[in-house]
Order: structure tokens, then sequence, then C-alpha cells
């Protein structure tokens, strides 16, 4: 297993221009390359649990904070289709990440293939894709 293809490293690639959510960007980043290092060679079962309870929790506390400021800049408005992508692909996270959590629960292993194949490639093409978009938008606007 190599470590050093797996992490992510942060950049202006990954950087929307808006100062909150780039940090928080930057928090979640931190914690698939956290994640990435906690799973390598032998694996704690609570360790993974708590790993991806915390990931879990930060994401949603983020997810909250980019939709409000959605909403507060009039970006469902501007945009409400993209919009509503950014909230559903946002909802499918969580849907799959609490779908890992009731496996984990029921004492399945999760690969640590799976886990941070799923964790890098949304986090990486979600802030790419979507989030950039909406800071376009709202930058333009302001």
């Amino acid at each position: 297993m190599n470590t050093a293809d797996d992490l992510i490293l942060w950049g202006p690639e990954l950087m929307t221009g808006i100062g909150v959510i780039d940090e928080q960007h930057r928090v979640l980043v931190d914690m698939c390359n956290e994640a990435n290092k906690l799973m390598q060679g032998h694996v704690d079962p609570e360790d993974v649990k708590r790993l991806v309870r915390d990931l879990m929790s930060y994401a949603m506390y983020h997810f909250e904070v980019e939709e409000e400021l959605a909403i507060d800049e009039g970006y469902g408005e501007s945009h409400p289709v993209d919009n509503e992508l950014h909230r559903e692909q946002h909802r499918n996270f969580a849907s799959t990440v609490a779908a890992l959590q009731q496996e984990l629960a029921t004492g399945k292993l999760v690969k640590r293939e799976y886990l941070l194949g799923f964790l890098n490639s949304w986090l990486i093409n979600h802030i790419q894709v979507t989030d950039k978009k909406m800071a376009v938008a709202i930058l333009e606007k302001n």
C-alpha cells in the first residue's frame, strides 16, 4: 500500500476563493489524510468508527454552512438547478456515510481502499465542480 499517492494535496485547485469555505475544506482534506494514515497496517475497528463519526459530524456542519451561504447570497434563486444538485450531493454523501456507520456498528469491516476511495474522490470532485460553481456565482455577484 502506498500512502503518498492516496494523500490529498491542498492547493489552488481546491480553493473556492471564499475564506470560510476554504478553511472548512482544508479541515475535511486533513481529516481524509488522517484517515489514510490511520488505516495503514493493523486497524482498530473502534478507531475507524470514531473517524467516520467525526468526519460525518464535521461534514454535516460544513454542509450547513455552505447551504446557509447559498441562501444568504441568493444562489438558490439565481441558480436553482445547480443549488438543488449541490444540496442533493450533500444528502447523498450523508446517506453513504450513514450506511457505512451502520455496517461498522454491526461489526462489518470497511476496506481501506473503499473508504478512502469514496472520501477522496467525492471530496475532490465536489469541491472542484459543485462548490467552485457556487463560489464563482457568489463572487461574481459581490
